[in-house]
């Protein structure tokens, strides 16, 4: 499996790029396997405030509905609506066009409670 080493992780299995004061966030590669045929994503309306920790929407596949947690707090900028048309989009290229969120960052210090790709591997590693 793949996790870029630009990004930054979490325990549940989400990824956040960060470019100037915005984030993009999605699910990992691992989380998408996991879950197998994504079938539906539900994503948060633009505007919308999401809070470091907490569901922000879901993802349903054949397996399971999971909810998507978010990485960093801020305002929702942009959601991508192709994956709620096409949620095989997430199956496909969960760090390019299966991205979910944009968020503008309202606590910049939040970044430092994530892993990077090398400790997100680790985590993988001991989960077994």
């Amino acid at each position: 499996m793949y996790y870029p080493e630009d990004l930054l992780y979490n325990s549940t299995h989400q990824w956040a790029r960060i470019e100037d004061n915005v984030a993009t966030m999605g699910i990992t590669e691992y989380a998408q396997d996991q879950l197998n045929d994504l079938v539906y994503v539900d994503l948060p309306e633009v505007g919308r405030t999401v809070t470091h920790g907490e569901p922000f929407g879901s993802v349903e596949s054949v397996k399971a509905v999971s909810d998507v947690i978010a990485l960093l707090s801020g305002t929702v900028v942009a959601v991508n609506d192709s994956v709620a048309d096409e949620p095989e989009k997430v199956n496909q290229d969960p760090y390019g066009e299966g991205w979910l969120v944009k968020v503008e960052i309202s606590d910049p210090s939040e970044a430092g409670k994530l892993l990077d790709a090398e400790a997100y591997q680790k985590f993988l590693a001991e989960q077994g």
